[in-house]
């Protein structure tokens, strides 16, 4: 059920990274400030150096437990977690310390939010290989939630640009292995999940347009069979369900369609396919989401930004997209 009060945890992210400098910034927009209630979770030090990179303060009431942060709109707590010492690591440098720190703080967090103590979960870029050397081994942060939220199956990556919601069959696997893992199966799971997701975000009957793997949509076996064998039987089989689905489309025209024949959600075959048009078509404001788990979890579309750490030059436009979207879902 839908709430108006919200209590959401954010997370400072990588802290080698503009995380913490992203976090500071966003929050000293009144507008971001007064859509919930804020707990912040992370090492009041890291904290503290993302203010100085940022060149301004957080107003933030230091807490112990989630149980003390009062529900009210504006209201920015803080648990300190003292778990990195910004002496360990530098700024725009990969860390195994950091990227272990950064697990053990969203492990943290995700168990609030299985005992349902918090609404949602903003979390600051990560860096998956900082996480993998400090010791989460997992393909990417989405089954990393997903394991430790208790949920096998159901889950995608979802992004979101302006009314644009793209999401994916694959994702963070290697080129060549995404023909295997295009079935009609996985192709069915990605369209119901879109056309959920769109709907719990308000959309009544969203139209959803599915790309096709192949070079001019497989130009019938000619070049490739994955349309033939899986994709359209899925679509067929999602349109007898009254499913709002087109396709599929060749994916060097899908984003020019946008012009002529606008569509809410887009579903890719691979992860570049879907990222690179998404990116172009606004870098600083993409949102992130983890779909279909227990709780909404989201951030900015862009990663950790190693060549500008430190700067305080980070555009935190995406940033407060990603927080607008955790809102968004819970409201």
């Amino acid at each position: 059920m839908k709430k108006e009060d919200l209590t959401i945890a954010v997370t400072l992210g990588d802290a080698t990274g503009i995380g913490p400098e992203l976090i500071v910034k966003s929050f000293q927009d009144s507008s971001i400030r007064d859509l919930a209630t804020w707990v912040i979770i992370g090492d009041k030090r890291v904290l503290k150096q993302g203010e100085e990179i940022a060149g301004a303060t957080l107003d933030v009431i230091e807490i112990d437990h989630v149980e003390q942060a009062t529900t009210n709109k504006g209201s920015m707590y803080f648990i300190n977690l003292a778990n990195l010492d910004p002496s360990e690591y530098t700024l725009g440098t990969l860390s195994p310390n950091s990227g272990k720190v950064t697990g053990e703080t969203l492990k943290y967090v995700l168990d609030l939010a299985k005992s349902k103590k918090i609404d949602g979960v903003v979390y600051a870029p990560l860096n998956k290989e900082a996480l993998h050397r400090g010791g989460h081994h997992f393909q990417d942060e989405l089954h990393f939630f997903a394991d430790l939220l208790d949920c096998k199956e159901g889950f995608s990556e979802i992004n979101v640009m302006n009314k644009l919601w793209v999401t994916r069959a694959t994702s963070h696997i290697a080129l060549k292995n995404v023909s295997e893992n295009i079935t009609k199966e996985r192709i069915v799971q990605r369209i119901r999940f879109a056309d959920a997701t769109l709907k719990s975000a308000g959309y009544e009957n969203p139209k959803i347009v599915v790309s096709a793997l192949n070079p001019h949509a497989g130009e019938g076996g000619m070049l490739g069979n994955e349309e033939i064998d899986h994709i359209i039987p899925a679509i067929t089989e999602m349109q007898a369900e009254g499913i709002n689905v087109h396709g599929p489309y060749p994916a060097d025209t899908l984003f020019l369609r946008l012009e002529k024949d606008p569509f809410d959600c887009l579903l890719a075959m691979y992860h570049d396919q879907a990222q690179t048009g998404m990116k172009l078509l606004g870098f600083n404001r993409g949102v992130t989401m983890s779909g279909g788990l227990p709780i909404t979890l989201t951030t900015p579309a862009h990663g950790t930004a190693f060549d500008i750490a430190g700067k305080g030059t980070a555009d935190p436009g995406a940033t407060k997209e990603a927080i607008k979207m955790a809102v968004r879902m819970n409201s």
